[in-house]
C-alpha cells in the first residue's frame, strides 16, 4: 500500500472519528445547556496540555530528522572514501590498479542494486557486502609498493578503506528505527489525551467549530506519520537514498 494512501487513510480516519463523536454526543445536550459554563480553570489545563504535547512533538520530529540526516551522511562519506581509493590507486600499475577499482564498482552495484533493497526489508546490511569490502581492503593492503610514489600512497589508501569500513558500520546502525517503543506509546496516548480534551469545552455542532476540531485532528496524524515517515532513515519515503554511490560511480551504479 502506497505510503501516501496510507497517510490519507490515517487522516480522514482521524477527522471522522471526531465528528462523529462531537455529532453524536451534542445529541444528548438538553436545550437548557448553557456552554458558557465552561471552568476557566479547564480552558487552561487544556491549553497546556496542548503546548507541553506540541514541545513533544517538536522534539521527536528533530530526533528523527537528525537520525535521518546521520544516515545519509554515512552514505556520502563511505561514498567519497571508495571514491578517493579509486582515484588515488592512479598511480599503482595498471593491473592493480584495475583489481582495485573492479572490486570497488562490483561493491557500490551490490549496494546500490541489492543492499539498499535488503536494509529497507531487514534493517541489515548483508554478508556479502561485507566480503566485497573486504575484497577492496586486500588489494590495497596486501600490495607492496615498488616505488617512492606507490609507498606515499600506500597508507592514504589505506585510510581510506578504514574510513569506508568505519561508514558502513555507521550505516548498519543506522538501519534501525530511531524511536524506541516507549516513545510511540507516549507519542499516541498524547495524541488521543489531547484530541480528546477538545470534548471537554463543550464543543458544539456550528460549522466554524467542526472545521476547527477536525483540521486540528488532522493535523496532529500528519505529524504522527510525518515522524513515522521519517524514523527509519532507510525504509520509508523521506528516507536517506543510495544517490553519493551513483552520483560518485555512475558506471558501476
Amino acid at each position: 500500500m502506497s505510503e501516501w494512501l496510507v497517510l490519507t487513510i490515517a487522516m480522514a480516519a482521524a477527522c471522522a472519528v471526531v465528528l462523529t463523536i462531537v455529532v453524536i454526543n451534542n445529541r444528548r445536550i438538553g436545550e437548557d445547556d448553557d456552554p458558557s459554563e465552561t471552568p476557566d480553570v479547564l480552558e487552561y489545563m487544556t491549553m497546556m496540555i496542548g503546548v507541553i504535547y506540541a514541545i513533544v512533538l517538536g522534539l521527536a520530529i528533530a530526533g528523527v530528522w537528525e537520525g535521518r540526516g546521520a544516515a545519509q551522511e554515512s552514505v556520502r562519506l563511505e561514498a567519497q572514501a571508495l571514491h578517493e581509493v579509486s582515484t588515488r590507486a592512479e598511480v599503482y600499475p595498471a593491473e592493480v590498479r584495475t583489481r582495485i577499482r573492479s572490486d570497488i564498482d562490483a561493491y557500490v552495484s551490490h549496494v546500490v542494486h541489492t543492499e539498499w533493497q535488503h536494509m529497507v526489508d531487514h534493517n541489515e546490511v548483508t554478508d556479502q557486502g561485507d566480503d566485497l569490502l573486504a575484497r577492496v581492503r586486500q588489494d590495497v593492503t596486501l600490495y607492496a609498493p615498488k616505488t617512492d610514489l606507490e609507498g606515499q600512497a600506500y597508507q592514504p589508501l589505506v585510510d581510506q578503506v578504514a574510513a569506508a569500513d568505519d561508514a558502513r558500520d555507521q550505516r548498519a546502525q543506522n538501519t534501525e528505527a530511531t524511536m524506541p517503543p516507549i516513545v510511540w506509546f507516549g507519542l499516541i496516548t498524547g495524541a488521543l489525551i489531547t484530541v480528546g480534551l477538545i470534548f471537554t469545552l463543550q464543543i458544539r455542532r456550528t460549522p466554524r467549530e467542526l472545521l476547527l476540531a477536525g483540521l486540528f485532528s488532522v493535523m496532529i496524524a500528519f505529524l504522527l506519520f510525518l515522524i513515522w515517515d521519517l524514523d527509519a532513515p532507510f525504509g520509508h519515503g523521506i528516507a536517506a537514498t543510495p544517490d553519493p554511490f551513483v552520483n560518485r560511480f555512475p558506471g558501476a551504479a
